[in-house]
């Protein structure tokens, strides 16, 4: 089996990478690519495939299984995403202590709250660019108020966050990390010292197991960057791109306006459709794994591809039509398994609310005409718009 060079696709790819996916899936559900810059791994494509790709302890998430220690591990910590049990077991028990349904539905009235602010708020112009407008500082504002960062620093780290999930290159990844590193270990000591609070971070310094285990200050540290990366930039492209879908689908958009009650499969739809996360994060085989009829062998590098899982004709048919009635069971955009995403809750909240108050307030809401084209998100990681020019 032959390399695949992604990088011959070109800035096709990035716009709609669903036909190459589709493509890749027909001459079977794994293949070994290549990205521009060198880097080698192997993509799973298939539905089924990927799923158990997905809980395949073999499949790890920490790099050391083959004897590498990346820079984020030295500055930032080991948080959830690079862990496996019995680590991720421990990590997860302390933070879904303090991170529960209650905590979550309890933000409804403020998260209804906001949208109608930033609907004030842009409603005069007429026009405005949906993700600087709306769809960042909802979820920006939320995941900040919900872990207690105070709102004057909120900008400072809205660029070291862009930074790491689309980076442009290795020293902006080394700044952004030290930047968050360092204003972290800042925020813990603060909070430290201001004792007991209701907000989320507090409560992770505060939690105990049953047994007495709590987070470690570089634990606090990693938990806390996972938690407002992961909380905040998946939910942008959550909102902008089910928006992106509704407009450019008008016929689904008049459904979902005539019967509200399609709310939910709008955004399940969505999800699935062209969910905010292409690929998971790495995979590393610490023994040779096989996928399909090819055996990755060990020390290899693993992505599975979520968007293209969710395009499967095998798992949903007429995978490329956008169907907000369809049965969107079984689609993976949260992930499965023990690394199914803990933010899927607070994620759905927040994207349900905002298209609500969206369609409520602009019912004549509409692509921008007169936009430039849209510019895509670089790298496999997220998936999504940078602007989103929007009228009504």
């Amino acid at each position: 089996m032959s390399v695949i060079e992604l990088g011959e696709y070109g800035a096709d790819f990035t716009a709609n990478p669903y036909p190459y996916y589709a493509k890749l899936r027909e001459a079977g559900p794994v293949h070994e690519v290549r990205m521009p810059d060198g880097y080698q791994f192997w993509l799973v494509v298939g539905h089924e495939e990927g799923r158990a790709a997905l809980t395949d302890p073999r499949l790890a998430k920490s790099p050391s299984v083959i004897g590498v220690r990346p820079p984020e591990e030295d500055i930032i910590g080991v948080h959830l995403l690079a862990a496996d049990a019995p680590d991720h077991t421990r990590l997860r028990r302390l933070v879904t202590a303090e991170f529960t349904g209650r905590r979550v539905e309890s933000l409804r009235p403020r998260i209804e709250r906001l949208t109608h602010e930033l609907a004030d708020a842009m409603e005069p112009a007429g026009r405005a660019d949906l993700v600087d407008a709306y769809a960042f500082p909802l979820p920006i504002t939320v995941i900040c108020e919900l872990l207690g960062v105070p709102a004057e620093d909120r900008e400072t780290f809205r660029g070291w966050s862009n930074e790491l999930v689309t980076p442009t290159g290795e020293r902006g990844i080394l700044d952004a990390l030290e930047g968050f590193g360092g204003y972290l270990d800042g925020l813990i000591e603060d909070k430290r010292a201001a004792g007991p609070a209701d907000d989320l971070l507090s409560g992770l310094i505060a939690a105990r197991a049953e047994d007495g285990d709590r987070l470690s200050g570089p634990e606090l540290r990693a938990m806390a960057y996972l938690l407002l990366i992961a909380g905040h930039e998946t939910t942008v492209n959550l909102i902008s791109n089910t928006v992106r879908n509704l407009l450019t689908h008008p016929e689904q958009l008049a459904a979902l306006r005539a019967d509200p009650s399609l709310l939910d499969g709008a955004i399940e739809e969505s999800l699935r459709y062209d969910g905010p996360v292409e690929t998971g994060t790495f995979r590393f085989t610490a023994e040779p794994v096989t996928i399909g009829d090819t055996v990755i062998p060990a020390g290899q590098s693993v992505l599975v591809a979520i968007g293209a899982l969710d395009r499967d004709p095998a798992r949903f048919p007429e995978p490329d039509r956008f169907d907000i009635r369809r049965d969107t069971r079984g689609h993976l955009a949260f992930g499965h398994g023990i690394h199914y995403c803990l933010g899927a809750p607070l994620a759905r909240l927040e994207g349900r609310i905002a298209l609500r108050t969206l369609l409520d307030r602009f019912p004549r809401l509409e692509l921008d005409p007169e936009a430039e084209p849209w510019e895509w998100l670089q790298g496999l990681l997220m998936r999504g718009v940078r602007r989103l020019p929007v009228r009504w």
